[in-house]
């Protein structure tokens, strides 16, 4: 009469567990490593839309200013300085800017010491002001900006050409800008930005 157990009865091994628990942990391994690099990628894609956004928004802002450059007033010439890295001028600003519609802002766009691409502006007064200085106003349009490059088409018969600076008693009639960003660790937190080309009105509206 037997009273033990078969070998196929006798349930796992030690050798068994162990390569059993080796395998699992393996499997382990590599599910922690995919969730880490979904992570990874989930982050970085993130970044690329907020940049992207910001990019957008940043468009639109120059298209607005630029394309409505005041080419000024029957009573008050335009006030256009434009150099190789900042360009001012009077414009309006786009709508849900905290001041009335259809008001004549003077503005001026450059990158400051912290690498901000910065707008600065405060409503254009068509007569001397009798009181203190404006209240100049500054909104960040963009962070991590190395630099901007404006230049400015200059027609001439025959064709034209692009200058570095602009004194004009009428708008350029293209404004060409370039944004070159500060250097970023990751390749995916990396931005570029392509040449914008805008055409100012050149007929007094306001």
């Amino acid at each position: 009469m037997k009273t033990g157990h078969s070998r196929s009865q006798a349930g796992f091994t030690l050798l068994e567990i162990m390569v059993a628990l080796v395998v699992f942990g393996f499997l382990m391994i590599g599910l922690a490593q995919s969730v880490s690099f979904g992570l990874r990628a989930w982050n970085g894609q993130a970044r690329s839309i907020a940049a992207r956004g910001d990019l957008d928004a940043t468009d639109r802002v120059l298209r607005t200013l630029i394309g409505q450059m005041a080419p000024g007033f029957k009573v008050d010439p335009p006030n256009i300085i434009g150099r190789a890295h900042g360009l001012a001028f009077t414009t309006h600003l786009p709508e849900g800017a905290p001041v009335a519609a259809f008001t004549p802002v003077d503005v001026s766009l450059t990158v400051d010491a912290r690498h901000d691409f910065i707008l600065r502006w405060t409503p254009h007064f068509h007569a001397v002001r009798l009181a203190g200085a404006p209240v100049i106003r500054t909104t960040i349009l963009l962070h991590g900006v190395a630099s901007v490059d404006f230049a400015y088409w200059r027609p001439a018969p025959g064709g034209g050409a692009w200058v570095r600076s602009w004194d004009g008693r009428t708008p350029p009639a293209l404004v060409e800008c370039r944004l070159h960003f500060a250097t970023r660790r990751h390749a995916a937190d990396r931005r570029h930005w392509p040449m914008m080309v805008i055409a100012p009105m050149r007929q007094p509206v306001f």
